[in-house]
This record gives structure tokens, sequence and C-alpha cells, in this order.
């Protein structure tokens, strides 16, 4: 089975991230197919390379990245979402007059056209938070 998953939470705020995350562990263990997770609302504040929760709390972003670089799973972050709460890739951090972008390693930034094809591909969507 195909999944596409969408998660809307933040990871400060509610568990619905780390949910997504066992989930998607789960499925890919049982030999299923995640074709995309598409953070969207809140749900994009796991996308900051800068988080830096407490040694004694959950990496969840750190974990995001592995995810995606262990099981090639596209990681797609809305740019409306983000824009609206600071999250700026480099394109956008360079016009800004930023030295830096936002983005952590292993996702990327798109819009809601991505989720749109994401539900067409997709055998089931499940949506986080």
């Amino acid at each position: 089975m195909k999944y596409a998953i969408q998660i809307n939470a933040s990871p400060y705020h509610s568990s619905a991230g780390q949910t997504a995350y066992q989930f998607i562990n789960a499925a890919l263990a049982l030999g299923h197919e995640i074709f995309r997770v598409f953070f969207y609302h809140d749900g994009i504040l796991h996308a900051f390379k800068h988080a830096t929760p407490p040694d004694d709390e959950l990496q969840l972003t750190q974990r995001w990245t592995e995810l995606a670089k262990h099981h090639q799973i596209d990681l797609v972050v809305c740019i409306s979402a983000a824009q609206r709460r600071g999250l700026l890739c480099l394109d956008e951090a360079q016009r800004q007059g930023k030295q830096e972008d936002d983005l952590a390693e292993g996702f990327r930034i798109s819009g809601l056209g991505q989720w749109v094809e994401a539900t067409l591909i997709a055998d089931r969507l499940i949506t986080f938070g």
C-alpha cells in the first residue's frame, strides 16, 4: 500500500508528529511505501534546522532527516505555511538578505499542489494533528 501523510501540528505542542513518525516506521517495516510526507500549518515547525530541544527530549527534526535519507521519503513543507511562520528556504532567505536558510536537511519547500498530487497517487492518506 502507498501512503501519503500530512502533519499539521507543531512538534512542541502535540504528539501528532511523533505518532506519524512511528506510523511511518511501522508501515515501512511491513513493506508499505510512503509516497510523501506533507508538513502543513504548524507542522512546518518539524523542518526548522535550528530547532534545539533539550537533550532529554525527542530530536524529531533529526529523526525526520534520517528517515528521509534512509528511505528516500519526500518531506515537503508547505511554502505558504512556512513563510507565515518564518521558515525560509535558501532562495527566499537570500532574497530577504539573510545569510542562511532555516530548512533542515531532507526537507524541501513546495506548494499545495504537491499534496494534491500525493492524494491522487497514494492508496491512502492519513492526517496527523
